[in-house]
């Protein structure tokens, strides 16, 4: 693949509280995407990005996390989506 991303996965999911969406893209391997990802998945509560994985230009992997941002260890997808929805349920179970 080259110079282009290719959406490879794209899920939405409305909730009673807020928003679940996932967008996947396959893009040429680089410095900040060695794995040949692009990704951004999000939980969004009333209008605000609450939970978020991704990996923007020039930040490389990394999550957000009520207001809070770290730098996460990409495995795989499913991997990604497993620590993504995880940190949901533990953000519903804080309630």
């Amino acid at each position: 693949m080259k110079g282009k991303a290719e959406l490879i996965n794209y899920e939405k999911y409305p909730l009673e509280d807020g928003i679940i969406e996932i967008k996947i893209y396959m893009v040429t391997k680089s410095k900040d995407k060695p794995h040949g990802f692009k990704y951004s998945l999000a939980y969004i509560e009333n209008g605000e990005r609450i939970i978020g994985y991704d990996n923007c230009e020039g930040k490389g992997d990394h999550f957000h996390y009520a207001g809070h941002e770290g730098y996460y260890e990409f495995i795989d997808l499913d991997r990604l989506k497993h620590d993504f929805f995880s940190a949901i349920r533990r953000r519903k179970d804080e309630g």
